[in-house]
């Protein structure tokens, strides 16, 4: 229920008593840390209404003061109420605003004309009218200026016990009276725009220490800062977005137009092909713009209003603030814990780990993103179907999403997002960030072409399904690729434009599936009626296991396979195929590659980094168990004393039946082992020379558009190679690269 009083009003809901003061657009500082109008009209209001909970202050933005703050208030009033119930306050006699009208004069000036709306500086101005009164004292001692002593005395104690001049004493000290600084440091509002639900504490703590700051490309340069704050185990990942960025004429704008789409819900049908529902609420949007922008006279720019049609469409059929988080290319994970709104939206940062945020999201807002989740999807999600594992794909941004509700959420909505990077993974990114090393890169790439299977292993965010992406480049354009995920994660339209022959199947998933969809095991026994193809599983988890191997035992003959499984090592991925998922011994043989990811965390565990800790190959000469029986051979090895991954003697002394059989196949290569590493080290220099080059002349060449450009070139040179000479050497392949890489600028 609410009672509407002059130009606030108090909510009584669930025991918060919530103050809302409604402040004027004309009004240049409409919060009480810079106006003193605005700090007396609060404590007029708690005087006549009684004490509150929070208190929000609507204007061109909503500042939003919780418990800690809303107490230095609430006891303001207090004391100014109890005041009034002494004879402190009560008139002075004619005689003594006859005989000494200056401190009387002061007296009113600290009491009606500062305590409510400065009590920092009516306590000072206090303090030094008491020592000026008490020189008169000494010099001409009267009843009636005893009096007003006293009286002075009693004011200036009372302010001397207010909550805020006691946080305020370390800024008294050269204090002048009207100076808001000292009410900046102590009131600090979270600022929510008005158009949105989500909330943002604008401001670090004090305390914090900043440890890097950077802009987010394609956000309209949203400003990160990460702060260390003593005594806190997690970082600080402190965003702020374009919404707080915006002028009053901005704001105006962009509320009217967001009301004006209120009423509209967009029909279930258009979820289907969300890009293009939010390019069509972008173009009305900005039409809307630009004919209020001419109506309301602001002249603000083309530019301007293009920004603003972009942040109206993440706020009406978008994701809000979280699509900014997303389009920062170091963020890996964002996670929103139920219930939400008690706690901070947490980061998962490639360079910091896990972080707190200064985002505080809204339940509402939340439980309206689980709608769209849900229509853009086509799975349920309701008490029945407690989890959606889904993706959000925008033309800037992709990430899969996995949202959990009650029963198995007892307390509400969670969501989780994994970010995709814009641009596949690549080697020589792996190469660069150390992940990788060159010799073991190229030895994966000779295993590629060598049409073997693979099962990239890890733990969850090791960096499995990028490092697949990373050998999905390397395969040759000529040939076919086949993806089958239950979520889409692997960047198919960015292999569509770098020019590969590539198909991606969706399938049923994993956690809940729905009759609508293609089991996974039906989906990948799809794909052996579609032709000679290179096969790519996103995720193994469950019965489609056995189709896999299936796929694995065809596909070894022709060419390569690949997935990810989660697992820890080698021998966890027997367990789990074998035990866990009952595919027979034998056709878990059909796995030629296992390749191990995982995080490598620092001394402090506050930052990690990802590494391929093993290549591994699976023999074929063993029973029952491979790990009693010498059935895994390590090919390469993580050594963490120097951070390196190193081959193996093993390796090195042509152990490896995996490569034996690729050589064999090839002409000239077959029982000569010097030539065979003489291949595999002439891919590990080109990778290793695209690296060095790309970080003196352009990191871009990192990048799959390059990557994918040298893949060809290398090829090229090979074809020449083989053509002129009958066989080609390290030597001469990495001279002509070398070469041709010398061009590219």
């Amino acid at each position: 229920m609410d009672e509407k009083v002059k130009d606030y009003t108090i909510s009584r809901e669930e025991g918060d008593i919530v103050l809302t003061l409604n402040v004027k657009l004309s009004v240049l500082y409409p919060n009480p840390e810079d106006n003193e109008d605005i700090f007396e009209k609060i404590v007029d209001a708690i005087i006549e209404s009684g004490g509150i909970t929070s208190l929000v202050i609507v204007s061109d933005r909503n500042y939003i003061y919780v418990k800690d703050e809303v107490d230095l208030f609430n006891d303001i009033a207090d004391k100014y109420k109890g005041l009034f119930q002494t004879d402190t306050v009560a008139p002075f006699g004619v005689d003594i605003q006859r005989d000494f009208p200056h401190e009387v004069s002061m007296f009113n000036y600290v009491l009606y004309s500062r305590f409510k709306r400065d009590p920092i500086g009516a306590f000072v101005y206090g303090s030094r009218a008491i020592r000026e009164i008490r020189v008169k004292v000494e010099r001409s001692p009267s009843d009636e200026i005893n009096q007003i002593l006293d009286k002075f005395t009693k004011l200036v104690n009372a302010l001397s016990s207010l909550l805020i001049v006691k946080r305020a004493m370390q800024y008294i000290l050269g204090y002048k009276v009207g100076d808001r600084a000292p009410y900046k440091a102590l009131l600090k509002p979270i600022i929510r725009p008005n158009f949105t639900y989500t909330r943002i504490m604008a401001e670090a703590p004090v305390s914090a220490v900043e440890v890097e700051s950077y802009r987010i490309p394609n956000s309209d340069n949203s400003e990160v800062t990460i702060y260390r704050i003593p005594g806190v185990s997690s970082f600080l990942y402190h965003l702020m977005p374009p919404e707080l960025a915006l002028n009053v004429d901005e704001y105006n704008l962009l509320d009217q137009v967001r009301a004006s789409f209120i009423d509209y819900k967009p029909q279930e049908n258009e979820f289907v092909n969300p890009v293009r529902m939010r390019e069509v609420f972008f173009n009305i949007g900005k039409d809307l713009l630009e004919e209020l922008n001419t109506k309301l006279k602001y002249n603000l720019p083309f530019e301007q209003l293009t920004r603003l049609a972009n942040i109206l469409v993440r706020l009406t059929v978008g994701f809000g603030i979280v699509e900014v988080i997303l389009a920062d290319e170091n963020v890996e994970d964002v996670y929103l814990n139920s219930p939400i709104g008690d706690s901070t939206l947490f980061v998962k940062h490639s360079k910091y780990g896990e972080c707190r945020s200064n985002i505080i999201p809204n339940a509402k807002e939340v439980d309206a993103w689980a709608s769209r989740f849900r229509l853009m999807s086509g799975r349920p999600l309701d008490e029945g179907h407690p989890v959606l594992d889904t993706e959000l794909i925008t033309e800037n941004l992709s990430a899969r999403v996995a949202i959990a509700q009650r029963p198995l959420s007892p307390y509400g909505l969670s969501v989780a997002f994994r970010r995709h990077r814009s641009s596949p993974w690549t080697l020589p990114l792996f190469i660069d960030n150390k992940m990788v090393s060159p010799f073991a890169a190229g030895l994966l790439w000779f295993m590629v072409e060598g049409a073997r299977t693979f099962l990239i292993n890890g733990t969850r965010g090791s960096g499995k399904t990028s490092f697949l992406t990373a050998l999905m480049l390397m395969l040759m354009k000529k040939y076919r690729i086949i993806t089958v995920e239950d979520t889409l994660e692997l960047p198919t339209s960015s292999f569509i434009n770098l020019g590969y022959d590539i198909l991606s199947f969706k399938v049923q998933s994993a956690i809940v599936g729905e009759k609508g969809e293609m089991s996974a095991d039906e989906g990948i026994r799809t794909t052996l009626r579609l032709g000679d193809s290179a096969l790519i599983i996103g995720e193994v988890r469950s019965l489609e296991a056995k189709a896999l191997y299936e796929a694995m035992r065809v596909g070894a003959l022709s060419n390569v396979v690949m997935g990810t499984i989660h697992s820890e090592s080698p021998y966890g991925v027997f367990d789990r195929v074998v035990n866990d998922l009952g595919v027979p011994v034998t056709s878990f043989k059909a796995t030629d590659i296992i390749v191990s990811t995982n995080k490598i965390k620092s001394v402090d565990r506050l930052t990690e980094r990802r590494r391929v800790l093993n290549i591994t190959e699976v023999r074929k000469e063993w029973n029952k168990d491979p790990l009693y029986e010498n059935g895994f051979l390590d090919l390469v090895q993580y050594d963490i004393a120097s951070d390196e991954l190193k081959p193996t003697k093993a390796l090195l002394e042509g152990e490896s039946y995996v490569v034996k059989q690729i050589a064999s196949n090839v002409k000239g290569w077959a029982g000569d082992w010097d030539m065979v590493l003489d291949n595999i080290y002439s891919r590990a220099n080109v990778l290793d020379s695209l690296v060095k080059y790309a970080n003196k002349v352009n990191r871009q060449f990192l990048e799959a558009e390059f990557t994918s450009k040298a893949v060809d070139k290398y090829y090229d040179i090979i074809s020449n190679l083989n053509e002129k000479y009958g066989y080609a050497e390290s030597r001469n392949i990495l001279e002509l690269f070398n070469l041709w890489l010398n061009t590219q600028k």
